[in-house]
């Protein structure tokens, strides 16, 4: 690791230590609101409206709870794909659900789809949409994450439309970015949905 990557690591683990603090201090009912309200948004837009697929992720208990998103792509009969992530190669690969129940705690404790449900393909030319969720973003659309780089790894060859999911005030003026960052389209917040800057 050089001397540029070794710096965005140590910003990027202080900037960590920082956010989820404040999120965890968050009340239950806090959370709750806002969670809903960033669900009302993502249901509204044209990007989710048009897509025939929605890549969504299971929410850790401080993570935004997109699951009524889900539920409401299922509703519509979108094809719904949960990630699963492999430890070892530290990468990710999305499965179909038709169901929640179908979804089962995996290494990390976090609800994954089975591995024999049908796989996301990249090459998959259906209009896509990927929620990927975020400790931080800036405003130009770059994130820091728990620090897996799984979604760094699925994105580089993913070329459908990528939502950052954050609280509003989660957004900082810039983030410490590494060679393999990949920005988002959109930014769906509770209050708003924001077009990143232009780097």
């Amino acid at each position: 690791m050089n001397n540029h990557s070794l710096k965005v690591a140590e910003q990027k683990r202080e900037l960590r230590a920082q956010f989820r603090e404040k999120r965890m201090a968050l009340t239950a009912e806090e959370k709750s609101q806002r969670d809903s309200a960033v669900c009302r948004y993502a249901v509204n837009l044209a990007a989710f409206r048009y897509a025939n697929c929605v890549l969504m992720y299971a929410p850790t208990r401080y993570e935004i709870d997109v699951m009524p998103i889900a539920e409401e792509a299922l509703r519509r009969g979108k094809k719904v794909y949960f990630p699963r992530c492999c430890k070892e190669k530290k990468t990710m690969t999305y499965h179909m659900v038709s169901s929640f129940d179908e979804l089962t705690k995996d290494a990390y404790g976090i609800l994954a789809p089975p591995e024999s449900a049908p796989a996301y393909s990249v090459s998959d030319k259906s209009t896509v949409l990927c929620l990927i969720p975020g400790l931080i973003y800036d405003r130009y659309g770059y994130r820091v994450g728990y620090g897996g780089g799984y979604y760094d790894r699925f994105l580089t060859e993913f070329e459908g439309c990528k939502m950052g999911v954050i609280y509003s005030d989660f957004i900082i003026e810039r983030v410490p970015k590494g060679h393999f960052d990949h920005k988002v389209d959109i930014m769906l917040t509770e209050k708003n949905v924001r077009i990143p800057l232009e780097s």
